[in-house]
């Protein structure tokens, strides 16, 4: 008796190392228990050992070796051959009738590889925003196509970080349509102006970067000054502005006013940039000759701008032959001309030279106190006269954009810098009224279409975009075509109802009764926050700026592996995934965040198409109740996990079981 007691005790424990070692060599489980490790980038790898509670210890091993007579370790709702403990499992089902419907192919899956899926899900991220990035295409302007940065010099790393705050500024002014957009574009490189050839297309001031070898300053584009001796309707011409167009609401005397006050308001903006300038460009137009209107500025800017560096820029001498004879004439203007071309680049590296002999070099900046921490961009976008430029200038408390019930009043998207009151720093970028495909179809304005492109990529190179929306105006097909924009781009996303003082009779339920209507019209950003706000009378302004750090910072909050794992479990406990008609069910096997900005989960799972959309729309519900991420996109991505040829799957296993009942065999032969 003594030795059958030894005997079975023997039999127990070879059992258990037997488990222990087929753990030991062909998995990496990641399971709630042990807990997980803290550090997100790798997990802790343990051994799990089978719980006696499992399943039923058996009273003798058979000599016959066969696959079928391993022990096996319960995973969710099957066995599992390797003992391995994944991490995310269905719930601890162990109904015989479960089991049945089980899939056959499931029962001998390949082991676990931490980190062969970490690079997988890197690589799905990828793979993932290079399909979006082309489904999302932003057409090209014409001018795009076009060669437009200047030949600099190559020693462009020599550049400082310089913030732009104290960078020198150099001002481009004239009348309008003499090139002043196309020499910026130039100038800083790109297409960040709209070039058109119609008068009056820029309006506000618009600044980019340039340098010229070790000189690194702020160009300005204005628009052009049209001079007080022009009629009203010389004036509507001029400026190509409609008083039909958007502007139904509008009485027409209103209208007119508007337009009456437009150039004066442009030239304002003018006088600013000039005021602020050490360097002034005085661009005129050789095609066309002296003008009246260019006499009228070059007296103006000598008699209150004589002590700045003024350069005469005779543009649209493409032929230098024909340059120099165009540029004669402008000797009246009592500036030295210098024949240029902003199409073709002639003597622009000449006009760099004027320029930079104008600058002071700033030699005593350290540029590691000085190198500034990553901005966030916040895009202000919405449908025409909802208020994006009077919240502009709320914030920054300046007339940085002109603001007009003129619809159209902003083209191109205006950058302007901007310090919160904690002291974090802002990229806010102002964007034209998006209206319909078909509307600017119709109209058939090139500017305007122009101008929604550039709010489009405004979109795409900005982290938070606030959605503007007009309190007393319903919330229309547009706005959620820009809401679906944003949230494809993954961009994080407050919605701010402006113009909230004209709603009648409010109350403390009447905020909860309006977020409820734009909830439910605005489905797909259902976790942006709402800002209330008064742009005019500058109220509540500030907590724009407030819930944009909020969601800056929910963009890039990172979960740990262990955290995130356990909060999928708990997803697929409280709700499995459903079963197929075949009694096939999905099962996760491992989830990781792989990206941030926009927060990007990779779940592993054994077959994604298992996964209907709705039960994904269900992970995501639990994500965001459980860990938060609100104001920003949470993008999930399903992997199919690869499977062995099951030949060698089960020859594998078959040797693996043999070479270890061979010592089971010798030790029961010694005991």
């Amino acid at each position: 008796m003594p030795n059958c007691l030894s005997l079975n005790l023997t039999i127990i424990m070879s059992y258990s190392e037997l488990c222990a070692s087929i753990s030991l060599s062909k998995a990496k489980p990641l399971s709630p228990c042990p807990p997980f490790s803290s550090n997100s980038s790798s997990p802790t790898t343990s051994v799990f050992l089978p719980s006696p509670f499992s399943f039923p210890l058996p009273t003798a091993i058979s000599s016959h070796h066969h696959l079928h007579h391993l022990p096996f370790c319960r995973t969710g709702n099957r066995p599992n051959l390797f003992c391995r403990d994944s991490q995310v499992s269905g719930p601890k089902d162990f109904d015989e009738e479960d089991d049945k419907l089980s899939d056959e192919s499931d029962v001998d899956d390949e082991s676990f590889n931490v980190e062969s899926m970490e690079h997988e899900a890197k690589f799905a991220v990828k793979e993932f925003s290079h399909a979006l990035s082309r489904q999302l295409t932003i057409d090209d302007d014409p001018a795009d196509q076009k060669e437009t940065s200047i030949k600099r010099r190559k020693h462009k790393s020599s550049a400082k970080n310089i913030p732009d705050h104290l960078l020198p500024r150099v001002t481009i002014v004239g009348r309008p349509n003499v090139g002043k957009s196309a020499l910026f574009n130039r100038l800083v490189g790109g297409n960040k102006a709209i070039v058109v050839d119609e008068p009056a297309v820029t309006r506000d001031r618009l600044y980019g970067r340039s340098f010229w070898g070790d000189y690194e300053f702020l160009v300005i584009d204005t628009g052009g000054v049209v001079t007080i001796s022009k009629s009203h309707d010389d004036v509507m011409e001029e400026l190509a502005i409609s008083t039909t167009i958007g502007m139904e609401g509008i009485p027409l005397a209103s209208r007119e006013a508007a337009v009456a006050r437009m150039p004066s308001m442009i030239e304002k903006q003018a006088t600013f940039a000039v005021e602020e300038s050490s360097v002034i460009i005085f661009l005129v137009d050789g095609q066309a000759g002296l003008t009246a209107a260019d006499v009228e500025i070059g007296d103006w800017l000598r008699k209150k701008f004589s002590h700045k560096h003024i350069i005469l820029a005779v543009n649209k001498c493409e032929s230098p032959r024909k340059g120099s004879m165009q540029a004669s004439e402008f000797w009246s203007l009592g500036f030295s001309p210098l024949p240029i071309s902003a199409i073709s680049g002639t003597g622009t590296g000449e006009l760099l030279d004027f320029i930079c002999s104008g600058l002071e070099k700033i030699e005593d900046y350290d540029d590691v106190e000085g190198k500034e921490d990553f901005v966030p961009a916040i895009a202000i976008v919405g449908r025409p006269n909802v208020g994006k430029s009077s919240i502009l200038n709320a914030l920054v408390r300046e007339d940085r954009a002109i603001v007009s019930p003129v619809s159209g009043t902003t083209r191109d998207a205006i950058d302007t810098e901007f310090t919160g009151p904690d002291g974090q720093k802002f990229r806010l970028i102002d964007t034209s009224g998006i209206r319909r495909r078909v509307a600017v179809a119709s109209s058939g304005s090139t500017t305007e279409a122009l101008s929604v492109n550039r709010a489009f990529r405004a979109i795409r190179r900005s982290d938070v975009v606030a959605i503007v929306i007009e309190a007393m105006a319903c919330i229309t097909e547009q706005d959620y075509k820009i809401a679906e924009r944003i949230e494809r781009e993954g961009k994080g996303c407050l919605i701010v109802v402006n113009k909230w003082d004209t709603i009648p009779n409010k109350n403390q339920q009447t905020a909860t009764y309006y977020e409820q209507d734009v909830r439910d019209k605005l489905r797909l950003l259902s976790w942006a926050p709402i800002v209330y706000c008064t742009a005019i009378a500058g109220h509540s302004v500030d907590k724009i700026i407030d819930a944009a750090g909020m969601v800056e910072k929910e963009r890039k909050r990172r979960l740990t592996t262990a955290t995130l794992n356990q909060l999928v479990q708990e997803a697929v406990v409280f709700k499995p995934p459903p079963r197929t008609r075949g009694g096939k069910r999905g099962r996760v096997y491992y989830c990781t965040q792989a990206a941030v900005r926009p927060p990007t989960f990779v779940f592993f799972v054994n077959d994604a198409k298992l996964f209907p959309e709705t039960y994904r729309r269900y992970m995501e519900k639990q994500l965001r109740s459980s860990a938060g991420f609100s104001g920003t996109p949470v993008r999930l991505l399903w992997r199919s996990r690869r499977k062995m040829e099951k030949d060698d799957r089960r020859s594998a296993a078959t040797n693996f079981a043999q070479e270890n009942y061979i010592s089971v065999d010798r030790r029961l032969a010694v005991a």
